[in-house]
């Protein structure tokens, strides 16, 4: 897999400009990737779409709070096991206490120095990955194991390429959604990494070939004009 697409997406919620260019330093430095959200409901938005592999959470933000923003994402199936860190003026231990019990997995209280914030940050990112990484997907009769690198369908092995792979798993950790190529290009190929949407169409294709060899039903779902999901036939 590129060393792009494994880089670890961290999502900032925070509306005060100077601390944003400030955490992004830091976050880059530690060969992160950045998104950035100024209010709480942009943050559920780029929470929900870009899937972070953590998420960077002021309290007070414009249009939700933090606390709201912490709550929904843990009620969501899509967002419930990110790890949330929240940053926050916020210091008494009530305060600490309600973060914590809406979901947070750990608080940083303002000022804040920035070596130890990124030591919890690779903590969090820590207890998260191996779960990640070694789980099995399953979808249909399908399965594929990250470890191994192994794919099986109907009982045969399918034999795929690495970008095919990494195509496959994307798609497999959240079955049945939509991914426009650039949602797929910035997922698999990574988003520093030039490449035209029409090689999604090439790997996709490859893919499926290799999906649906001796005849099995396509499991891959083309949607016109808006991108391809991992689905079985209506």
């Amino acid at each position: 897999m590129s060393a792009q697409a494994e880089r670890p997406l961290v999502l900032v919620v925070e509306d005060e400009a100077a601390l944003v260019t400030l955490l992004g330093y830091h976050l880059e430095r530690e060969g992160w990737r950045v998104a950035v959200a100024r209010d709480g409901e942009a943050a559920l938005l780029l929470a929900r779409e870009e899937r972070p592999d953590l998420i960077l959470l002021d309290w007070m933000l414009p249009r939700l709070s933090g606390i709201e923003v912490c709550r929904q994402l843990r009620r969501d199936a899509d967002t419930r096991t990110v790890p949330i860190v929240m940053l926050t003026a916020r210091g008494e231990e009530g305060d600490k206490l309600r973060g914590l019990d809406a979901g947070a997995d750990d608080y940083v209280i303002k000022p804040f120095s920035p070596a130890e914030l990124m030591a919890r940050l690779r903590a969090q990112l820590r207890r998260a990955a191996p779960a990640a990484a070694g789980q099995t997907l399953t979808f249909a009769e399908l399965t594929l194991d990250p470890l191994t690198h192994r794919v099986r369908r109907l009982e045969r092995d399918v034999h795929l390429g690495p970008t095919e792979f990494r195509l496959l798993r994307h798609l497999m950790q959240q079955p049945r959604r939509v991914f426009s190529r650039e949602q797929l290009l910035d997922g698999v190929w990574g988003r520093d990494v030039y490449v035209e949407a029409r090689t999604v169409d090439v790997h996709i294709r490859r893919l499926r070939q290799a999906l649906n060899a001796g005849g099995a039903p396509d499991l891959l779902r083309t949607v016109r004009g808006a991108g391809y999901a991992l689905d079985t036939a209506p």
